[in-house]
């Protein structure tokens, strides 16, 4: 018997179910036929088990639901027609629901493969890694950087370098490290910085690895060539002149060829041009010491001693240093921190030297101005990093002058040694921190120091 509708399905089977029960009592109650009352019995065991598992069938189809579910089997569709229209509307549920799982995992898939191909592409080498070692991810980058093929666990990195196993073993989040390897004959200067994830419920370490090599190789010939054109200039300045007064000199000084091997007669006037070259010689010797010796100083920067020191204090020092040379030149000087409690910690001597520095510079800017003003201002910048500023309204700096301003001895003023900045840039590097300048032409110039 086949009903639409799972009620009127079960209430016919109940019914059967009653009417063979009363069979059952009718044949044990009023007959002696043992044999059919036994065969009837026999067929209301079944009715009821087949009952049962008519109703239960749904639940099959929910556990069968929930299995597909739990090991991502979407191809199966869910069917009840003719039960009802409440099992309709399971069986739209039921499919909608598998539907949906479905598209997400497709979404998951894509993004997946999405991110699997800008991993492998970028030029940044990558390696995912638990705290036992074993490899999770280690994109193309990394492979070429470390010339492996493959690679199930950080230990066996040990052929490449076993320093470089110590240090990714011990990098902690956020480290960042060093390390100058020589990997299969090749010298490279690795980059490594760490960060932390936690991926089904298990910690990794996912590290970023690059070669710098090549990036210092050629910012160290770029240094060595400005270095070279620098030392080339200032010495040839200084003994071009030199040798060609030797010569000078020597000529003054020769026997004539008449009387080979007689001291020559000098005159007054000689006398005068010997001693006129050899002042020269002497001066320009002096300023070749000088130069040398400057160039000496700016290698030897003493280590800063680091101490936690108040803005206002260090500016009201600088300002005190700073005071005849700001009066002398009629300049309007002001210095300002805000917060006034703001700290930074440093070297105080080394930064007094790097903001003298600055304001003689600014002085001799706005020296011969009428309206001369220089400002010394101590703030929390907008990364929340301590920030220094000097600014003068001064002439300007033209943007070529600019990008040379910071290399060792390179100088605009007749008198200058051109190691003022080179210098500051140093004792900022020191401190972890950076020198910038800002400036435009008749509008004045702005040093930014960032701790």
């Amino acid at each position: 018997m086949v009903f639409k509708s799972f009620r009127l399905n079960v209430i016919a089977r109940v019914s059967v179910v009653g009417a063979t029960l009363f069979l059952v009592f009718y044949l044990v109650s009023q007959t002696t036929l043992y044999a059919t009352t036994t065969v009837v019995l026999f067929l209301v065991v079944y009715q009821v088990y087949a009952l049962i598992h008519y109703v239960e069938k749904t639940n099959f189809e929910l556990s069968r639901f929930l299995l597909a579910i739990r090991y991502a089997d979407f191809s199966q569709t869910f069917s009840a027609k003719g039960r009802g229209a409440s099992f309709d509307e399971l069986n739209t549920a039921f499919n909608e629901v598998a539907n949906e799982f479905r598209r997400t995992r497709d979404e998951k898939e894509e993004h997946f493969q999405y991110l699997q191909t800008v991993v492998q592409h970028i030029g940044v080498g990558l390696i995912a890694y638990t705290p036992d070692g074993d490899v999770a991810l280690m994109n193309t980058a990394a492979k070429r950087i470390l010339h492996v093929n493959q690679l199930i666990n950080i230990a066996s990195l040990e052929s490449v370098s076993r320093p470089l196993v110590e240090r990714l073993l011990a990098l902690r989040a956020g480290e960042k490290a060093l390390l100058k390897l020589e990997i299969h004959g090749e010298a490279v200067q690795l980059v490594i910085y760490a960060t932390e994830l936690k991926l089904r419920g298990q910690h990794h370490t996912l590290v970023s690895v690059q070669n710098i090599q090549t990036e210092l190789d050629e910012k160290e010939m770029e240094a060595w060539q400005k270095l070279v054109r620098v030392l080339t200039h200032e010495i040839m300045n200084s003994l071009t002149p030199i040798s060609s007064l030797a010569s000078t000199v020597n000529e003054m000084l020769k026997p004539s060829s008449a009387r080979e091997g007689v001291s020559p007669v000098l005159n007054v006037e000689n006398v005068h041009d010997i001693r006129g070259a050899i002042e020269t010689i002497e001066k320009r010797s002096q300023g070749l010491l000088h130069f040398v010796d400057a160039y000496r100083n700016l290698a030897r920067i003493p280590r800063p001693n680091f101490k936690i020191t108040t803005l206002a204090e260090l500016f009201a020092r600088t300002e005190q240093l700073m005071q005849q040379h700001i009066s002398s030149n009629a300049i309007a000087f002001t210095a300002r921190v805000e917060p006034l409690s703001l700290e930074v910690t440093a070297d105080p001597e080394l930064l007094e030297q790097v903001l003298i520095n600055l304001l003689r510079n600014a002085v001799e800017a706005v020296e011969g101005q009428s309206n001369a003003a220089i400002s010394l201002e101590g703030r929390i910048g907008e990364s929340g990093r301590v920030v220094v500023e000097v600014k003068d309204n001064g002439p300007g700096i033209s943007a070529e002058i600019q990008e040379r301003i910071f290399v060792p001895f390179f100088t605009t003023k007749p008198e200058g040694s051109g190691i003022g900045l080179s210098l500051s840039r140093q004792i900022m590097r020191l401190h972890r921190g950076s020198i910038s300048v800002t400036s435009n032409t008749n509008t004045g110039t702005k040093f930014t120091l960032r701790f």
